[in-house]
């Protein structure tokens, strides 16, 4: 095993063939294994599904073949599916949790490892702990991982085939007037990335009077030209069909389908912050909702001015939302958010989900009768205008500790001339303008990268703190 395998901000991640080999899902399998039966879970079952990557549904039938070995029943998806759907499924199925085998929007080199808790949510650092120390023991006997044949196990019965989808398709419609919807003359196209979202806004929307038009909709775990990463550098083709085929709008997907990006009808990309404070307040104005608003430390600061304007609670939590989904249900959320396009909504799965997010979107703009700029405009209209940046720097392991020590040591008193108010080291080092502006710099949970964040009023403001903040780490 060329790196110990551990979970970060949500599982664990590997290149194909290196890291993420048959024998190391297998040892994750087991380890899943043994951490239901060490809390009593393992006489129920466990969902098990994957995404479009290079032998995903292999992986997948690997770690399912080791938790029949357990005595431990199965649900094996039938086909790749989001994560959110097969979130859903633990539910639906009344399982106790689920492996997913995704590296969401990593490049096609990556494949990876979820585990979803018995609430459809990303695991939180209670059981990932205790699921690695499983790993560690029976990376150290070398040994220990028991298998049951697929083709045994399914006519055993201990696993069977599931196609979680029409469940899904279903509670979807709870969220949704699914035929207000198709009723509608829009034009809309859909960017699924070549990933686990194929299919899914088509299949919900179809039948009406939308216009759907779907591109990298066939499987190619490559991702062509790509990363399967919603934002604007990966999304050229969709903005420039938008405006070729004067479409309304355009969503995109990630690799598992849990994160989205949206262009608006300009072929503009809307950032994930500009989306996140949208869907707060379509659920605040346009739906009547109130409960509090749950946002990670990287995410707009426009969260918290519609908390102000209309009243609710905003609460923080470090990024991943393996800590957002358990504020969420603690405090009976009507949203939770990250900066990386992954909302969660109140009623749903605690996690995740770019199609009920699309749909929201969607929706939104059919009760207002607005395009998406015209969406954006009347959101800064209230709040003001805010604009984000982020830059990923590649680094290695000696590097980031050198930028850790050097960020440690001192900190600056003002920031591309703006006096540095307050300092917050809760996760990596965010600095607080005068001019209500902030600057993040922080290690990647999940990849060898120090990501630098801003926000401010202007978006050559935000380009101008991120080039102070290359300057504060040395690179």
């Amino acid at each position: 095993m060329t790196n110990p395998i551990t979970f970060g901000t949500d599982g664990w991640r590997g290149i194909i063939a290196e890291d993420f080999t048959f024998d190391n899902v297998r040892i994750c399998a087991q380890a899943v294994a043994e951490y239901l039966k060490q809390n009593r879970l393992g006489k129920q079952s466990l969902v098990i599904g994957y995404d479009t990557r290079f032998a995903s549904e292999d992986f997948a039938a690997a770690a399912a073949e080791v938790i029949a070995g357990n005595d431990i029943n199965v649900h094996l998806c039938l086909k790749p599916a989001p994560t959110p759907v097969v979130s859903f499924a633990v539910s639906a199925t009344k399982s106790v949790g689920a492996i997913v085998i995704t590296a969401s929007h990593n490049p096609g080199s990556w494949n990876g490892f979820k585990y979803k808790s018995q609430d459809g949510a990303s695991a939180p650092g209670e059981i990932t702990s205790q699921v690695e120390g499983n790993i560690a023991s029976l990376t150290r006997q070398g040994g220990g991982v028991k298998r049951l044949a697929l083709d045994k196990a399914l006519k055993k019965g201990i696993v069977d085939y599931l196609d979680p989808s029409p469940a899904y398709f279903d509670r979807l419609s709870h969220f949704v007037d699914m035929e207000e919807l198709r009723r509608q003359k829009l034009n809309i196209i859909v960017d699924p990335m070549y990933g686990a979202g194929i299919g899914y806004f088509k299949t919900a929307l179809q039948n009406g009077n939308l216009k759907i038009t779907e591109i990298n909709a066939e499987r190619n775990p490559s991702f062509p030209q790509i990363q399967p990463e919603p934002i604007a550098k990966n999304l050229a083709r969709l903005s420039r069909l938008v405006v070729e085929q004067k479409a309304d709008v355009g969503l995109a997907t990630d690799g598992d389908a849990d994160r989205i990006g949206i262009i608006d009808e300009r072929g503009r990309f809307l950032t994930q912050h500009q989306v996140f404070a949208l869907l707060c307040l379509y659920l605040l104005e346009v739906r009547g909702e109130r409960g509090a608003l749950i946002r990670t430390l990287t995410s707009t600061m426009m969260i918290s001015r519609l908390g102000e304007l209309f009243d609710v609670a905003v609460y923080e939590t470090p990024v991943g939302f393996k800590y957002v989904a358990p504020l969420m249900m603690e405090k009976n959320a009507i949203i939770g958010g990250e900066e990386s396009g992954g909302y969660g909504f109140r009623g749903h799965v605690p996690e995740r989900d770019a199609m009920l997010a699309g749909l929201y979107f969607l929706d939104f703009m059919v009760k207002t009768g607005k395009t998406p700029s015209q969406l954006l405009d009347y959101l800064y209209s209230k709040v003001g205008s805010h604009y984000y940046d982020r830059k990923d720097l590649h680094i290695s392991a000696a590097k980031r500790q050198i930028i850790l020590n050097r960020l440690s040591s001192s900190s600056p008193d003002s920031v591309a001339g703006s006096k540095v108010t307050k300092v917050d080291t809760t996760e990596g080092f965010r600095f607080f303008l005068g001019d209500e502006s902030w600057l993040l710099i922080r290690f990647s949970g999940t990849e060898p990268l120090v990501r630098i964040y801003s926000e401010a009023e202007s978006l050559e403001r935000a380009r101008e703190l991120l080039d102070e903040g290359r300057k504060l780490i040395g690179l």
